[in-house]
């Protein structure tokens, strides 16, 4: 492998931007050298200052280092800095990993690697979570696809701006997970723009909402604090998680419908947490719940309606209720229009 140096390998990264930039910074210190290109001159300068040598063309860092990052934007980006005309490939000594920290494609991760194989080299996806946060701190999460020795290769290098480096399976799984990771992300942003929606309607400071939000997510590890099993299947009985994942079940019903008949009395629509409600108990492996399943008979047009004194299915009370006829008649609660009149 080229590029040995200082008792490591070299290390060379393309593409100084947001996140490559404080990812690179991070490795201004690696035993065996730095070597940086980006297309402009001004985010290379403070690089160099440090002591970190440039380039100034893919090919020429290829030709140095033995490990190659690459934090562009795009499939597109990516193709031309490994395939185009003073590319990574025209200089890459057999056994160089390429390291590519753009989110991409799956499948363009295979197909790059596979150009890559060609010249003896190797491909790792591996797109980061955490934001420049996380970047500046040295604390991101890596998710890497490939071969064993790859990976290998990567982790001491990688552990410079990374706290967790998670070997998620072949070229192409790395990608597959930073999808899914980023499918809960931007979901949960969504969310967040719905519970806005209704705090707003109900008269609150949206961002001292905010607040509160960051404070218990970070005390409680938010939507990552359920996933712990190694599967989506039902669970079954005697499985340990079952008496906790029903607790959960439990309160996040009673919560979401509690959200929803609030969210009725405001006149605000809450398509998610209707959905989630629908889906949550199914979701965590333990089934769907009694006020879940009251709610779900009493029918769109009831739950909708402004809550009365009187206990519609639209309430946690009309909700007991509806569920203890349910078990009691051994049938689905029917939806009585008349119930809240």
């Amino acid at each position: 492998m080229s590029g040995d140096a200082g008792g490591g390998t070299r290390v060379g990264f393309i593409g100084l931007g947001d996140m490559g930039a404080p990812m690179a910074k991070k490795l201004l210190h690696w035993s065996g050298g730095l070597t940086v290109c980006d297309t402009r001159p001004e985010a290379v300068q403070p690089f160099t200052d440090a002591g970190a040598e440039a380039a100034g063309s893919p090919a020429e860092l290829a030709a140095k280092c033995g490990v190659v990052c690459i934090a562009v934007v795009n499939d597109q980006q990516v193709r031309t800095v490994l395939t185009g005309e003073k590319g990574v490939l025209s200089t890459a000594a057999p056994g160089t990993v390429v390291a590519v920290h753009s989110t991409i494609g799956d499948e363009s991760a295979v197909e790059f690697a596979r150009l890559c194989a060609e010249r003896g080299v190797e491909l790792v996806d591996a797109p980061i979570s955490g934001g420049a946060a996380g970047a500046n701190s040295g604390r991101l999460a890596v998710m890497v696809g490939g071969s064993d020795n790859a990976v290998a290769a990567v982790r001491e290098p990688f552990g410079c701006f990374a706290d967790l480096v998670v070997h998620a399976g072949e070229v192409g799984a790395g990608t597959r997970m930073k999808l899914a990771r980023n499918l809960l992300h931007f979901i949960s942003f969504t969310a967040a723009t719905e519970a806005q929606r209704l705090a707003e309607a109900a008269g609150l400071d949206i961002a001292a909402l905010g607040k509160v939000v960051r404070h218990s997510d970070a005390v409680t590890g938010g939507a990552g604090s359920i996933m712990l099993r190694d599967t989506t299947a039902p669970l079954e009985e005697g499985d340990f998680w079952l008496p906790i994942l029903t607790h959960v079940r439990e309160l996040g019903e009673k919560d979401l419908s509690l959200a929803l008949e609030l969210g009725g009395r405001m006149g605000t629509e809450l398509p998610l947490a209707t959905l989630a409600l629908s889906r949550f108990g199914d979701g965590l492996g333990v089934g769907q719940g009694a006020i879940s399943a009251a709610w779900d008979s009493a029918g769109s047009a009831q739950r909708d309606r402004p809550a009365t004194a009187a206990a519609s299915r639209g309430s946690i009370a009309g909700q007991e209720v509806a569920a203890a006829d349910q078990r009691n008649s051994g049938s689905p609660a029917q939806n009585d229009s008349k119930e809240s009149e």
